[in-house]
């Protein structure tokens, strides 16, 4: 696996889900805050998000705007519009599917996602509370074709559409965070890890790391995998990354570790050899040092 796929992979519970909502003017409602992440694609029409700080976003027929982190909002035909009633809990629920309005319609494809905030990698943390990504940004681009795909399957639905939608809708968020990774390295130079994974060196080690955990990699060998000598190598990757190389394997282990317990029913051993140990007790340790709590108790306390 790569970066992103894993940094979204690891937080990701459940399955998502999505409607089609028509409204006609004016109407206007805020969504609650909730555990997840969500978006909204306007697929005719125009209308507002009004974000809990800031000014209100004016979105167009194409524009698609995420909120990674579940923050409050509402949507409006207008920004003055007046809001009725308590906010609603969730994104696809976030107004009836129809309004009985006369004014100029609007359509939008709405989706959310549940995720695991126990153990967030550090490239989701960092995303914004809400990322615009308007439709100029290209027609023809892969986010824009899972729009397209998506917005057909719901409207049609055929034998196998579940299947279709929640695959879709987990292509929809890669392609939204990928699409913005992108727009921060477009305007001058990188930071965070937008930077990080587009500096060829340390991008190179981290796939190494995710597509092989359980290896006993050593500095050495990640930074002659990267073209860099031992010091060279940790030093670059210490500062783009935030932890040392072996600091973040064991970060990701643990990590991997604890989706691997709350979404699987493998015993613990396997467990730790999936995650690099070969003894179940220095996983234990790990695991405790890293979580605070016991491989078998973090298991139960995740279904509970």
């Amino acid at each position: 696996m790569d970066v992103l796929s894993d940094a979204i992979g690891v937080m990701r519970t459940g399955r998502p889900h999505s409607s089609e909502i028509r409204k006609r003017a004016p109407w206007g409602v805020r969504a609650a805050p909730f555990s997840g992440s969500g978006f909204h694609v306007v697929l005719a029409g125009t209308c507002w998000l009004i974000p809990p700080d800031g000014e209100a976003i004016g979105l167009g027929a194409g524009d698609v705007v995420c909120l990674p982190h579940g923050c409050g909002h509402a949507l409006a035909d207008s920004p003055s519009t007046p809001l009725a009633g308590a906010p609603v809990a969730a994104l696809p629920e976030v107004m009836p599917a129809a309004d009985a309005g006369e004014g100029a319609e609007t359509v939008l494809l709405c989706g959310a996602y549940t995720l695991d905030r126990t153990r967030p990698h550090p490239l989701f943390e960092e995303l914004p509370e809400v990322i615009h990504l308007p439709a100029r940004l290209g027609r023809r681009s892969p986010l824009h074709a899972a729009v397209n795909l998506l917005g057909d399957e719901i409207a049609d639905p055929g034998q196998g559409s579940g299947a279709v939608v929640s695959a879709l809708l987990d292509m929809m968020l890669l392609y939204i965070v990928r699409a913005w990774l992108a727009e921060q390295t477009g305007g001058g130079p990188a930071t965070g890890w937008a930077a990080t994974l587009g500096d060829p060196v340390i991008a190179t080690a981290l796939r190494h790391i995710h597509q092989e955990p359980a290896r006993q990699w050593t500095v050495e060998e990640l930074g002659a995998k990267a073209g860099l000598s031992r010091a060279a190598f940790s030093r670059r990757f210490t500062s783009l990354v935030g932890k040392p190389p072996l600091g973040y394997l064991t970060w990701w282990r643990m990590t991997l570790a604890a989706q691997l317990l709350r979404d699987g029913d493998k015993p613990v051993q396997s467990v730790a050899q999936r995650t690099g140990y070969t003894s179940e007790f220095a996983f234990a340790k790990a695991f405790k040092r890293e979580l605070g709590v016991a491989p078998g108790r973090y298991r139960q306390n995740a279904r509970k």
